[in-house]
């Protein structure tokens, strides 16, 4: 090859090195590399480009019901704002190092353009680049916008046909915009390293100030770190350091060669030390104060079809968006259930406590609280999974809400029209009469005459509703499950909301009435809370409004329907009141309102729960070890610092219930039960006690059972053949 070709192809691959297209237009057509560039320039069309701008990645940040920040969701941590809202001495040091004739030439400047290339052939390398400042923000928009790999490495290539289409989308944003436009559109693109897009991001995270208070040696520095932000990323080490404080003095020395600061000012400024804070970026579920509401929140984003087509789209909206959710967390309803759980439970017990709290009448979920902080730090004995809610939401599979699903019989009872005062004589053990007892929905036979179900609490004899459910005797309610069927009992759950926790169908046997499908605090809150709104249900709802980049709010209402007939709805909360004055809470106690509520305790004391309401708010509590509940029982154990032989649903989530609701319903004035329908429901009608004197007050038993469910008189009960699985409570 010739020296003169020699020259042009140093002189090309300059060019192309640095992005110089001026360069490649000036080449002579002397055959070699140069025809092809000279091809290249007879085919340009210089004319200006509407470039698309989609926004640039922006923080959504998740607000509680009273506007305080709950977390921050981002794919680039960015926070854009106007030009007026970052420091002028931002500004001048940004254009003084990168494009200092930004405000005199069009898209691109000749002057620099040549100057660099020259440069570059003197030095034999490229030291200096040629684009403007609108060429590196059209840049940034190329990058930023592209979807696949392939568009990223065509937004970064080094070649004359991006350089060429790059200056004519700029010649487009000339046109668009007025310079000081352009300058804040590139300064709230681009990015500074240590993970912080954007000048207000940057400054937060490097100096812990906003973009407007930055003084003249923190803009000097990141406006040295957008040329290289890998290499000066202060966040990676003393290395890094070291090159972006050498940096931030190239800047400043240039900003006083051009006469923008005087030599004194860049000498002090040099002076000065780096100041890296390395403030941490707010974020993330687990930096949240309120964790399991924010995993809730996301998870519901995610899977939930109103905000967005596809997965795909609902992470880019959550990630990207820049959104303002507004949720319905109430920060002191959270802070009385983290008080009242903190004070039963400790973070470091094997056992973890979780509880939900849900309005009835809205769904609006107001509380999420757990004993344990989230995260995946084991030795800290964090939980990596949303334990107050289901796997759809971030949850795990769950706990067995034992007897709190009696209340689902009972529903079903009063809906077939037995009376408050009907009843059954239940034995000290229950056995299906046959295999053909229960039949599921499908009508699939199911009972196992084999197996024997017991009681712990509550003795054997006759039951009312109202006193078989006060002592939540076991036998009695498979009597009642069977009179009322296995069917309807599990028709009347899912019309109150149940599902099973992992998302799978509920499991249909005739222990459905003593609560083995694994379930979840807010759900099962939920399903209380429908019952304290008089049979209106309404699916759990945590967002309430999103408000977007461009202010524009869509809000979201509740999703109700009437699951049960109200006056069904009011019986029901008469019987459960009870549980507070004459059966299993009676020695914990209610609250200073009306309030009705079930305790629940599974086999063998794997879990214990107490789900209740009032008419303003209802709360579900459980507890169970997430090592696996059956194989680590809540007996002999150590919890909140005192030792339980067994744990009961009284034992530890009533208590935890009580305190979370006296504190949470302190500033809200009570509202009473609707009275039942007398005629209706009180007294017994078909299934009366044979030797039930109508004279005797509604509910109790002549032969002197007391409110504890031991008989009194002595009774011998039958002996039975036990099984090996004895449901509680």
């Amino acid at each position: 090859m010739s020296r003169r070709g020699t020259n042009i192809l140093r002189l090309a691959t300059a060019g192309t090195a640095a992005g110089l297209v001026v360069a490649a237009l000036a080449i002579p057509a002397v055959g070699g590399a140069g025809i092809g560039f000279v091809t290249a320039a007879g085919e340009v069309n210089l004319k200006p480009l509407d470039l698309a701008e989609p926004p640039p990645a922006e923080v959504t940040i998740v607000r509680d019901a009273k506007g305080g920040e709950i977390a921050r969701f981002y794919e680039e941590y960015r926070e854009v704002v106007g030009f007026d809202e970052i420091a002028d001495t931002m500004k001048t040091a940004i254009v003084a190092i990168e494009d200092f004739r930004f405000y005199e030439h069009g898209a691109i400047d000749i002057e620099g353009t040549l100057r660099a290339l020259a440069t570059n052939l003197q030095s034999g390398k490229v030291s200096q680049g040629g684009s403007s400042i609108t060429q590196q923000y059209v840049k940034q928009v190329l990058l930023n916008s592209a979807g696949t790999e392939a568009e990223r490495n065509a937004a970064v290539e080094a070649s004359y046909a991006r350089k060429l289409n790059e200056l004519r989308y700029a010649m487009g944003i000339e046109q668009k915009y007025t310079k000081d436009q352009i300058l804040a559109k590139y300064l709230n693109i681009a990015y500074f390293g240590a993970s912080a897009y954007g000048v207000e991001a940057a400054a937060r995270r490097f100096f812990g100030v906003s973009a407007a208070d930055l003084t003249l040696p923190q803009a000097a520095t990141l406006a040295g770190a957008v040329q290289d932000p890998n290499a000066t990323d202060p966040n990676l080490g003393r290395r890094q350091r070291e090159r972006l404080l050498n940096r931030r003095n190239v800047v400043l020395d240039r900003m006083a060669e051009l006469g923008r600061i005087t030599a004194a000012e860049a000498a002090k400024a040099k002076a000065t030390k780096l100041g890296y804070k390395g403030t941490r970026i707010p974020g993330g579920c687990e930096s949240s104060e309120y964790p399991y509401f924010c995993l809730y929140v996301r998870h519901e984003i995610l899977g939930n079809p109103d905000f967005g087509r596809t997965s795909k789209a609902r992470l880019a909206m959550l990630n990207r968006g820049g959104l303002t959710i507004t949720t319905t967390l109430d920060p002191a309803m959270q802070a009385a259930a983290d008080r009242a759980i903190k004070r039963y439970v400790h973070p470091s017990d094997a056992p973890v406590a979780a509880q939900a709290l849900v309005k009835p009448g809205t769904g609006a979920i107001k509380a999420m609280a757990a004993s344990r902080r989230y995260g995946t730090n084991a030795a800290k004995n964090e939980i990596s999974y949303n334990v107050v809610a289901n796997t759809a939401h971030g949850g795990g599979i769950g706990f067995q809400p034992g007897s709190t699903f009696k209340t689902f019989t009972l529903i079903t009872a009063l809906q077939q029209g037995m009376k408050l005062d009907d009843g059954i004589a239940a034995g000290a053990g229950y056995r299906a009469p046959a295999y053909s007892t229960f039949k599921t929905c499908k009508g699939q036979n199911v009972g196992d005459p084999s197996h024997t179900v017991t009681n712990d609490e509550g003795s054997p004899g006759w039951k009312t509703l109202r006193t078989g459910t006060w002592n939540s005797v076991n036998t009695f309610f498979m009597e009642l499950e069977e009179r009322v069927g296995l069917c309807e009992t599990v028709k009347t759950a899912k019309a109150l909301g149940i599902r099973r926790a992992d998302g799978k169908k509920l499991q249909e046997y005739e222990t459905f009435t003593l609560g083995i499908n694994e379930s979840d605090p807010v759900t099962v809150a939920t399903a209380y809370a429908a019952i304290a709104a008089r049979g209106k249900y309404c699916a759990p709802l945590a967002i309430t409004q999103i408000t977007d980049r461009d202010g524009r709010t869509t809000r979201y209402r509740p999703k109700c329907r009437q699951a049960l007939d109200p006056a069904i709805a009011d019986a029901t909360a008469e019987v459960l009141s009870g549980v507070f004055t004459k059966g299993t809470m009676s020695g914990v106690g209610g609250l200073d309102r009306d309030a009705a509520g079930k305790t629940g305790t599974t086999d063998d004391y794997a879990s214990a729960w107490f789900a209740g309401f009032t008419p303003d708010l209802a709360s579900a509590v459980s507890l169970g070890d997430p090592r696996g509940s059956q194989q680590h029982k809540l007996t002999g154990v150590t919890i909140g610092g005192r030792s339980y032989g067994s744990v009961q649903g009284a034992s530890i989530p009533g208590p935890i219930w009580r305190d979370t609701m006296l504190s949470a319903l302190r500033d809200v004035p009570a509202t009473p039960f609707t009275p039942i329908d007398r005629d209706r429901f009180e007294g017994c009608s078909s299934a009366c006690r044979p030797d039930k004197n109508p004279e005797d007050p509604p509910g109790e038993d002549p032969l002197g059972e007391d409110a504890a469910g031991e008989n009194q008189a002595g009774d011998a009960s039958p002996e039975v053949t036990l099984s090996p699985e004895n449901y509680l409570d």
